[in-house]
């Protein structure tokens, strides 16, 4: 046996050449032949201890030396019945050369025909000889259970009863390859480890990779010294000998003291195979040396195949069951979301449902710029940075964790709603998300030694590995963890994804059909004001026209109170005409084609300045314009949009002293704005969405005249140009109306080219 302080020669587990050895086990020998003569080409430098015979005495010779002549004849008719014998068969008790008898095992692998020779029965007490009976009883018993660990434990009993061994783990593989034992059977004098966990190290990938090929594994003494193949190296292929499958293959040197620190001298393992995966071990220990035969062997191994039939259609069921009700609350969920075109408030309609879809504690819905949150969530603030998040690493389909602050470590500020999400995206452009969160959940582990230990071997020897010395229980409490999704959350989840993007496809196609008709329905509109506007032009005129001459001629035989009601007649029907010519002016805002050219805004301002001279004619204005930059766009309908803005400003200044007037501008990546300040009467912002509304007034006519559509055409006229507009204000303390030009223009063409002017009113 090893020393504590000696090295093993080994490299990193992970990277550890399990699979080719180059030795085996010394309870019994192996001879590799080479099929077309049988002759031998590569035996265990232990033969002798068994035949008689020298191993480098046998290369050479043929099989029948070892196993007879008639052995070998059957052996041939075998391999020319079974043919590819990848796994290792029992083939017959042989008599060997110094008269000692033992099992022959025989596989193929590597161009050659492997024969293993082992003791022919276990010497451990109470071995059964009915191992086909005790398979029959442990069916019967094994319908009598009903969950995993009790079928667990049943099986535990079993294997311990059939092959003596001290204790008996089952154990299974969780999400991240951790081993948990969910059931045990033990001798009183053995330490337990039921409800205990492995850490996934305990077992490297290319162990388990092993596992899941050869289903058992035994080892009856780890103190043993292994038995080197002569030659080293396969004759056939010249690489080292595969011995995969090979029951007497030699294990790693840290497993071996693996087990010597578990106070393990023999170790048996059965693999648990559930869908193709390894979904757990029964390991079996025992403090002194053992040995199981053969046929044992090949019992566990059935018992576990039962174990991991069972354990599939249990877990199937349960999944099954789990489904049926996962898609119970789908169907209705879509049930109700497919009522309206309100996507969000059907959401909340649903939100109990939603909730228990995802077995969440709760959920938000980033939609077309909105955040809509039901159940505990963090902030709106860390929703919204969390969805910036998701975007920009585009996780496709879906993404899911249960540890959210180990790949966002902001999230660790609100793990106690949510340590793990499931996010959907529900747009392929927009950042439309809908996610579900769940709480952290304290988890109290019970390791089999502290799985964070690193230890070395020897003195100095800080780049070799060794397995961990200690497995005493060593507690730890896991922070920050939510339960674990599931697979049928997941895959139910990704339904539900592709129902939505339906929804929200429909609904956009009734938005996109809706906005199709009120195209059409503005369209007539404005063909109709544009025909109204122009008919009523002239009668108007007729009659503010012939009201003058009526005065003019008639007015000296009429009493006064005539003339007021003539003058009355007169100012209506201007103030008419007035007012269909900017409606006019409205309607050609919409039909005419926008001229897209360089801008000069200083030269704009100035040109709007001149025709208000007369308006500010007697007052004290106060200009302060700033240098304005170069543009894009129609300089038609932006000279247009200025002077409403301008005029406006110099209006509802009319009651200041000193009226103070204020352009300046402002630039980003996107886009250009401008703003025009005043100090006049102000605004209350409670009614700022009416500003930009035709004939929407905030005063009274008779303090400030207007028709109440000038901000209206300069609205139409940025948005026209792709731009916006808005407001800020407060009552008798000034305004400032902002709009603003993307400094990159993409406007469709119009067919009409008529230019317009009107008039502001607030």
């Amino acid at each position: 046996m090893e020393s504590q302080h000696e090295a093993i020669d080994l490299t990193v587990c992970e990277q550890e050449a399990i699979r080719i050895p180059g030795s085996v086990q010394p309870h019994g020998f192996l001879a590799a032949v080479r099929e077309e003569d049988m002759a031998i080409v590569q035996v265990s430098d232990n033969t002798a201890s068994f035949t008689g015979l020298a191993a480098s005495a046998l290369l050479g010779q043929p099989a029948t030396v070892l196993i007879g002549a008639a052995p070998c004849l059957r052996l041939r008719d075998v391999l020319r019945e079974e043919g590819n014998i990848a796994k290792p068969i029992h083939f017959d008790a042989v008599t060997l050369p110094g008269g000692g008898v033992m099992n022959l095992l025989v596989h193929q692998a590597d161009g050659l025909l492997m024969l293993e020779f082992e003791p022919t029965a276990s010497t451990l007490p109470g071995r059964s000889r009915h191992l086909a009976s005790l398979i029959s009883d442990f069916l019967s018993h094994l319908t009598d259970t009903d969950s995993v660990e009790a079928m667990s434990a049943l099986a535990a009993r079993e294997i311990k009863t059939l092959t003596g061994f001290g204790r008996v783990l089952v154990y299974r593989f969780d999400h991240e390859g951790h081993g948990h034992v969910i059931a045990e059977a033990r001798n009183p004098a053995y330490h337990s480890y039921l409800h205990q966990r492995f850490p996934a190290s305990d077992v490297p990938r290319q162990a388990r990779d092993l596992y899941l090929a050869n289903r058992v594994r035994l080892i009856p003494d780890a103190g043993y010294e292994p038995a080197s193949l002569l030659p080293p190296r396969n004759p056939v292929t010249g690489e080292p000998t595969d011995l995969s499958f090979a029951t007497l293959r030699s294990v790693s040197p840290v497993h071996k003291r693996y087990m010597q620190n578990m106070g393990t001298l023999a170790s048996m393992s059965v693999s648990l195979v559930v869908q193709g995966k390894l979904w757990g071990l029964i390991s079996c220990h025992n403090a002194e040396p053992a040995f199981v035969d053969f046929d044992a062997r090949a019992v566990c191994e059935q018992l576990g195949q039962i174990l991991a039939l069972r354990i599939e259609s249990r877990e199937e069921r349960d999944e099954y069951t789990y489904r049926l009700e996962l898609r119970r609350i789908l169907v209705s969920m879509l049930s109700a979301l497919s009522q309206s075109t309100d996507f969000v408030t059907n959401m909340a309609s649903v939100s109990h449902e939603l909730l228990r879809f995802a077995n969440a504690s709760g959920a938000a819905i980033c939609f077309e710029g909105k955040l809509s949150c039901f159940g505990l969530t963090p902030d709106a603030p860390q929703i919204l940075d969390l969805v910036e998040w998701l975007s920009a690493r585009s996780h496709n389909d879906l993404f899911h964790t249960d540890d959210l602050s180990g790949a966002y470590a902001p999230a660790s500020e609100f793990k106690d709603c949510a340590s793990g999400i499931m996010a959907l995206p529900i747009s392929q452009i927009h950042r439309h998300y809908l996610v579900w969160f769940r709480p952290e959940v304290i988890r109290t582990i019970d390791w089999a030694g502290n799985p964070h230990l690193k230890e070395n071997v020897g003195d100095g020897i800080a780049a070799a590995l060794t397995p961990r010395s200690s497995f005493a229980t060593w507690r730890e409490t896991v922070h920050g963890r939510s339960l674990p999704w599931r697979k049928s959350e997941i895959e139910t989840a990704l339904e539900f994804r592709t129902a939505l993007l339906g929804i929200v496809l429909e609904r956009a196609e009734q938005m996109a059909e809706l906005a199709e008709g009120l195209g059409r329905a503005n369209k007539e509109l404005e063909s109709f004001s544009y025909s109204v506007s122009h008919d009523l032009r002239a009668p108007l005129r007729h009659i503010a026209g012939f009201t003058d001459l009526l005065m003019e001629f008639e007015g000296s035989q009429l009493s006064e109170r005539g003339l007021r009601f003539l003058r009355n007649i007169k100012d209506s029907a201007r103030f008419a005409g007035k007012l269909v010519d900017d409606l006019l002016s409205f309607s050609q805002m919409g039909r005419a084609a926008l001229r897209i050219d360089k801008v000069d805004m200083n030269e704009l301002v100035t040109n709007a300045l001149t025709k208000i001279a007369n308006d500010d004619e007697g007052r004290v204005v106060n200009w302060k314009i700033a240098s304005l930059p170069m543009i894009e766009g129609d300089p038609a309908f932006l000279q247009l949009a200025l002077y409403n803005l301008l005029a406006n400003a110099v209006k509802y200044t009319r009651t200041r002293e000193v009226a103070e007037i204020e352009v300046s501008s402002e630039s980003t990546n996107d886009e250009i704005i401008f703003h025009v300040r005043d100090n006049g009467v102000g605004f209350s912002m409670e009614y700022v969405h009416k500003l930009f509304g035709v004939f929407q007034r905030l005063h009274r006519m008779e303090d400030f005249e207007g028709t109440g559509i000038g901000l209206a055409n300069v609205r139409r006229i940025v948005e026209r140009h792709g731009g916006r507009v808005w407001a800020e204000g407060r009552p008798d303390e000034g305004a400032m109306f902002s709009f603003s030009i993307p400094v990159h223009l993409s406007v469709p063409e119009q067919s009409s080219t008529t230019h317009v002017k009107a008039n502001s009113s607030r």
